[in-house]
């Protein structure tokens, strides 16, 4: 078990496992107890901390119980773990592994090596572990604050480290973004305001790198009555000067990249697929996730690559594309994570050496990011990737592909042809079509494993909460309700703080606005599970959002025929309303089926079509957007009446056994059809239905199970 605090405060199990500590006081007994940083903090202290001045009535039983809390909280998540939590005299300490100590562990060891390549890797390992301001949403105890402020301290030092020894290594224009921004969130930090003279020089904007200093010099002067200090002050002279002394240096390896980022939940339902993609050929080059909106591709993904990556000694790096808005910037947002500059060279692969050996770095990260074309590289960009990564064995994972699948496709195919060792985890709603893909979808979780994740969800949002099993059949109804799809549970269990299980799977029906209030960080098309669905919807073509908005009104699914029937426009059926303009033909449905399937927003099963209950809930808001509801609600009406109609010329003979299957397949399709005839108030079209229909309700004893009839009959 370990202890995050560069950050909000996190208890991690052994096995990636979140550990929840209940109730507010016994959370703020650890931060305090954390910030002792190994060492006992007196128990006067702790209380003082606490309780500020007015102390419970008795302290010390006060404190022990919550040591106890403490304790318990650690002992059922990973029994053992109450060890970590010791009396000593005289009061306690936390005998556990903390980020903010292996943070320490990795900037001492950066100052004490000599080699730049290997410190610019010590410190971006450093850095990599912090996720925000330490003992983030701790701001009242006075024991967190100091220790709060240490570490930030040491933060901003390891930054200005590391920002000096990448100047060192040759990367100059590239930080010139960020250490402007550092020194504007620290306007009287000169090391900063130094550092980012040094890269504007070298990046021949000298009169910027001047007025830095002049800035700087007003500030101090105004708002302390000091004049810079004399590091500043001689390079201030140097620049003037242009002294030889600040040119870029010849050699320009790059740095080491961070770790992949540690998952914050549990993953759930997913051990068979982690196992499958574990156990394929170590040939396989490139396989790419797909599936539905809010499936949990990219959570796989990140959990496959960190059970892969010990197989990678030239590294692991997570590349997140959904903030990419073209197709030439995939190629440069991977080469800013490989260090291919954009000022005229192409760095060493992160993790890797300039002569080419692993420098034991494996896990990288890069969120976002641009570079430019390198100039003198032929090939371009993705021939510089390629060349970077050359045969190293190296795992590259691109996240949220679908909006950008022909570059990321052609750059792809690029880099595995570029080098026998590379191997990619692509997430997409489809394929990429490369040769050599191997394809997995990420299906559903199934409704036991759905519900395992909902009540986990909803024990994070509501302390306490248990799933009883008064709620059981609830949470099941919620459950296949919104398909196993991890998204809208999570969103869901978040509701169940205000709502209650029983009171959200009632309110199911207008699923959008209950599932509105999302997530407020990730990829924005990730934080709602209308923004999920709204991201696929604008990728399709105009022909595929017609034919996905008009399935829609499908119940149970459909066959292709009926698909052609009811999607496009059905001149061969008699009784339909006319239409005016173009419109979908028949012949094009089939292809359009397909590119939907293909970009997981219909599932296929045998010789039928289906959409999710989210996914038709969607269309049929966009089908009424459209101005086409009623219209096509005539047209599937229609096609089952004359489906109907035909069935009952077979009532009688060797093909009555084939129809009545067909029919029985069509059960709810039947009765939506019944109650849209119905809603429509075409009584010619309802008494078409009901008469050809009758006799298969009767044969098959099904009467009683139509009410539409049933309403029918008692007028």
């Amino acid at each position: 078990m370990r202890f995050a605090v560069l950050g909000p405060l996190e208890v991690i199990a052994d096995d990636g496992r979140a550990v929840r500590v209940p109730e507010l006081k016994v959370r703020a007994l650890l931060a305090c107890l954390l910030a002792g940083d190994g060492q006992v903090v007196a128990a006067d202290r702790l209380i003082g901390n606490l309780w500020g001045p007015e102390p419970p009535g008795n302290p010390l039983g006060a404190l022990r119980a919550k040591a106890s809390q403490l304790r318990r909280a650690l002992d059922e998540a990973e029994p053992g773990a109450r060890e970590l939590i010791v009396t000593r005299s005289p009061g306690y300490l936390v005998d556990g592994d903390t980020d903010a100590r292996r943070f320490r562990e990795a900037a001492g060891r950066a100052g004490a090596s000599r080699d730049p390549r290997e410190r610019a890797a010590l410190l971006a390992e450093a850095l990599s572990w912090w996720r925000g301001p330490a003992f983030a949403g701790f701001p009242g105890e006075p024991l967190v604050r100091g220790a709060a402020a240490r570490l930030e301290e040491q933060r901003l030092t390891a930054l200005e480290d590391y920002a000096d020894v990448r100047l060192a290594l040759g990367q100059d224009s590239s930080q010139i973004g960020e250490l402007a921004e550092l020194a504007a969130q620290h306007p009287t930090r000169e090391r900063f305001h130094g550092l980012l003279m040094r890269a504007l020089y070298r990046s021949g904007r000298q009169a910027e790198a001047l007025e830095v200093y002049r800035s700087l010099r007003e500030r101090v002067r105004d708002e302390l009555g000091l004049d810079p200090g004399p590091e500043l002050a001689a390079l201030h002279q140097a620049i003037l000067e242009q002294s030889p002394g600040l040119r870029r240096p010849a050699v320009v390896p790059a740095p080491a990249p961070a770790r992949l980022p540690e998952p914050l939940t549990e993953l759930v339902g997913r051990d068979e697929a982690l196992d499958e993609l574990a156990a394929l050929p170590p040939t396989t080059r490139l396989v790419t996730l797909i599936g539905t909106a809010g499936v949990g591709k990219s959570r796989l993904a990140l959990a496959a690559a960190h059970r892969l990556a010990g197989d990678f000694p030239g590294g692991a790096y997570l590349v997140e594309l959904s903030s990419v808005t073209a197709g030439p910037d995939v190629a440069e947002t991977i080469a800013t994570t490989l260090g291919v500059r954009d000022d005229g060279g192409a760095g060493a692969a992160p993790g890797m050496t300039g002569d080419g050996e692993a420098d034991g770095t494996t896990r990288g990260v890069i969120s976002g990011g641009a570079g430019a074309t390198v100039p003198g590289v032929p090939g371009g960009m993705g021939e510089s990737i390629a060349a970077v990564f050359g045969d190293r064995r190296a795992l590259l994972v691109l996240d949220n592909c679908e909006h950008v699948v022909e570059a990321v496709a052609e750059l792809v195919e690029r880099l595995l042809r570029g080098g026998s060792g590379l191997c990619v985890i692509a997430t997409s709603r489809e394929p990429l079509g490369v040769t050599g893909e191997v394809v997995r979808e990420v299906p559903p979780l199934d409704v036991w494993a759905a519900m395992r994740l909902f009540a986990a969800r909803a024990a994070d949002a509501q302390p306490g909460f248990a799933l009883t099993a008064a709620d059981a059949d609830a949470a099941e109804v919620i459950c296949r309700r919104l398909d196993g799809i991890p998204l809208a549970l999570e969103l869901a269990a978040a509701r169940t703080r205000s709502l209650g299980v029983a009171a959200l799977a009632a309110r199911l029906d207008d699923r959008f606005r209950l599932l509105s209030a999302g997530r407020r960080a990730g990829p924005a098309h990730q934080r709602t599970l209308r923004a999920a669905l709204d991201w696929s919807w604008e990728l399709l073509t105009e022909p595929e959002r017609v034919v996905l908005r008009r399935l829609a009104v499908h119940v149970g699914g459909c066959t292709l025929e009926a698909a052609e029937r009811v999607c496009a426009v059905p001149l061969p059926i008699e009784g339909a309303p006319p239409v005016r303009g173009s419109d979908l033909a028949p012949d094009d449905v089939a292809n359009l089926l397909a590119r939907l399937v293909d970009r997981s927003l219909i599932v296929r099963s045998g010789d039928r079509y289906r959409l999710l209950e989210s996914v038709a809930a969607y269309g049929l808001e966009r089908l009424r957007e459209a101005g086409e509801h009623d219209r096509v609600l005539s047209w599937y009406a229609t096609y089952y009446t004359q489906l109907a109609e035909c069935a009952e010329s077979y009532r009688s003979g060797p093909a009555r056994h084939r129809w009545i299957r067909r029919l029985d397949a069509e059960a709810a399709n039947l009765r939506g059809a019944l109650d849209a005839a119905m809603s429509l108030g075409d009584t010619r079209l309802t008494e078409r239905f009901t008469a050809s229909l009758g006799w298969y309700w009767v044969q098959a004893g099904r009467l009683a199970e139509e009410p539409g009839l049933r309403d029918l009959q008692a007028t």
